[in-house]
């Protein structure tokens, strides 16, 4: 299957707690998003929301092991370069389905997404092994594997259509649209994650902060 960024409560408290910089790999991918889809709630991140899960995403244990491995740093330059080629395949293909010309750059473009997208996924895996102990299905990523192996099974079939001609032109780039609705839904469980980790990450900040006080 992400620069720098001043976050209250978030990277500042936690940095500070576990003696990091506040730039880490965990906060490029955040920052990142952050950048592009800014939270509703904003700065006060932690004090109106809802109350979290029994279980948070991260432990204080997983949270350090996340910040310290540098497959973390791997997933937050992969994950946008994956979408940023996403986006422009998906121009292509859709050029080649309405006008019928230019199918072999798109077909470079989804060969490139799917080599992408075993990358991500491989050195994914490796990641969660680092931080939560198991190399796939962790409990807190766990849909997000689940809907992760939908799109490697669309992408995949793809290939075989292709490389074996199983499907003709307009088969291909059907079911490459199939793998990259799948693929868009994957990236928002995932951007939804991000959200879930840095409200924890408020939250745990307001907390020292009143202790402190």
């Amino acid at each position: 299957m992400s620069i720098q960024s001043n976050y209250p409560g978030s990277h500042n408290a936690e940095a500070s707690r576990t003696g990091f910089r506040l730039l880490s790999p965990a906060g490029l991918l955040e920052d990142l998003f952050e950048t592009v889809a800014p939270a509703p709630w904003g700065a006060t991140v932690g004090l109106h929301h809802k109350a979290p899960a029994k279980r948070p995403l991260y432990t204080p244990e997983e949270r350090l092991r996340r910040d310290r491995t540098r497959w973390t740093l791997v997933q937050a330059v992969l994950a946008p370069i994956q979408f940023l080629v996403f986006a422009i395949s998906l121009i292509l293909v859709c050029r080649f389905l309405v006008t019928g010309r230019g199918y072999e750059l798109a077909t470079a473009s989804i060969l490139l997404k799917t080599l992408l997208l075993y990358t991500i996924m491989i050195t994914g895996s490796i990641w969660e092994k680092k931080v939560f102990g198991k190399w796939l299905f962790a409990p807190a990523f766990f849909w997000e594997d689940v809907f992760s192996f939908l799109v490697l099974a669309l992408q995949t079939a793809y290939l075989a259509g292709t490389l074996f001609h199983l499907a003709t032109p307009v088969q291909q780039m059907q079911i490459a649209i199939a793998a990259y609705a799948a693929y868009a839904i994957n990236a928002g469980q995932f951007i939804f994650k991000l959200r879930q980790a840095r409200l924890e990450a408020g939250t745990h900040a307001s907390t020292i902060s009143g202790h402190a006080a």
